[in-house]
């Protein structure tokens, strides 16, 4: 921008009160518009995207609302749309990249799609002037994708590079980021439907046991009673609201399925007026409920449904009630038991489908995200990757998915 070495003078972006008014912001993404001025060094204006709370104390929670935030920015109308360099930036005395770095680096670029891997570039600081070598060694070592050019050494060539490296479209990139999304959705929804078919199963086994311990009393056509624990739903209010950041957009909120009684995004909807703006919504239909219903049959509420369970006692007539459809059937014990079993294989079966949903999204960001190894997508996938294990025991090897096949 015109400044020489010799000068005594510097930049300063905030000011020093400023910062200490904004410190709650500096977790949020942040952007900068510089204004370039003709016959200078930087000819054009620059606008620049910072994340500074990415990596830090925040924790991965923290990170995904970033994520959020980049996506808001880039669908935004007034947002931005193209891209010409994404910077990582590293000390030239760092002769390996930290394990936080390293976290940094895979998460920022498991933002992005394919299309922007020669738009990457490392940023290297604390310079003395000579070839980086130790910061270059470590970027090649974690193979790290980047731009690489062997003449480009400063900050001229980086203008440069910005002149002559056509800016990249953000429509894979938002695609990326709304997959992820969708991902981190599906299984937060998953968990919490195994969650509900466990406990289901826990009911029916504790009817099975009652049912085989009154065995004579059945046939004698006795009245007795079987205490089990009934698994239900109930609505739970969260934290919601405006804030103050998002006073233009909307506010946080849960998008639930009133037919399936699931969640389907929460938390982290916030640019969604309406259930049907939702990114987990894709052709006016849910990509996370059980029944992917239509974005109509959802509602965006500061409430979610809980799992919950209650003791409660049935009498062989109520079980019969429910299980069984004639007077044929109901005069046979071992018809009850076997519908009872029959449920617990078709909940085991619908709990293997909606782990193979659930693995189609990670297959789809393999096909357009540049990284999709990040700390922040494996923490969501742990649970994934348990039960597709978990699957593959049960119907043992030759039925179950080969351990090469993702």
């Amino acid at each position: 921008m015109g400044v020489k070495w010799e000068d005594d003078v510097w930049f300063q972006i905030v000011e020093e009160e400023e910062k200490r008014q904004s410190e709650s912001q500096t977790s949020d993404v942040i952007v900068y518009q510089i204004f370039g001025f003709e016959d200078k060094p930087l000819p054009y204006s620059l606008t620049i995207i910072d994340t500074p709370g990415y990596g830090d104390t925040g924790g991965i929670d923290q990170d995904d609302k970033i994520s959020q935030r980049l996506l808001d920015l880039f669908r935004s109308d007034g947002g931005v749309h193209e891209i010409n360099a994404v910077g990582l930036l590293l000390k030239a005395s760092d002769n390996r990249l930290s394990d936080r770095l390293r976290y940094i680096f895979d998460s920022v670029v498991s933002l992005f799609g394919k299309n922007l891997e020669k738009n990457i570039v490392a940023l290297i600081t604390h310079s003395n002037g000579v070839t980086p070598e130790n910061a270059l060694k470590a970027l090649e070592d974690a193979n790290i994708k980047c731009a690489k050019d062997e003449e480009e050494e400063g900050m001229r060539q980086f203008t440069e590079f910005l002149k002559e490296t056509g800016p990249q479209k953000l429509g894979t990139t938002m695609e990326v980021l709304n997959e992820r999304i969708r991902l981190m959705a599906c299984i937060q929804n998953l968990q919490e439907r195994v969650q509900y078919t466990e406990l289901k199963h826990k009911e029916i086994r504790q009817t099975q046991e009652a049912l085989k311990k009154h065995g004579e009393e059945m046939k004698n056509n006795k009245k007795f009673t079987v205490e089990v624990d009934e698994v239900y739903k109930e609505k739970e209010t969260v934290s919601g609201g405006r804030r103050w950041w998002a006073l233009w957009m909307n506010y946080e909120g849960a998008v639930c399925c009133t037919v399936c009684e699931e969640n389907c995004h929460y938390p982290g909807c916030t640019l969604a007026w309406y259930p049907e703006h939702c990114e987990v919504m894709k052709g006016g239909r849910c990509t996370s409920c059980k029944g992917k219903c239509a974005a109509t049959a959802h509602v965006k509420e500061e409430w979610i449904y809980v799992n919950k369970t209650r003791k409660v006692q049935k009498t062989l007539e109520d079980v019969k009630k429910k299980y069984e459809e004639n007077k044929a059937e109901s005069e046979n014990k071992s018809s009850l038991l076997e519908k009872l079993e029959k449920e617990v294989e078709e909940l085991q079966k619908e709990k293997d489908q909606w782990l193979e949903e659930s693995f189609n999204h990670v297959v789809r960001l393999e096909q357009i995200a540049l990284n999709v190894d990040s700390l922040s997508t494996q923490v969501h996938l742990d649970f994934l990757i348990e039960k597709m294990k978990d699957k593959g025991d049960r119907e043992g090897p030759e039925t179950g998915r080969d351990e090469n096949d993702g």
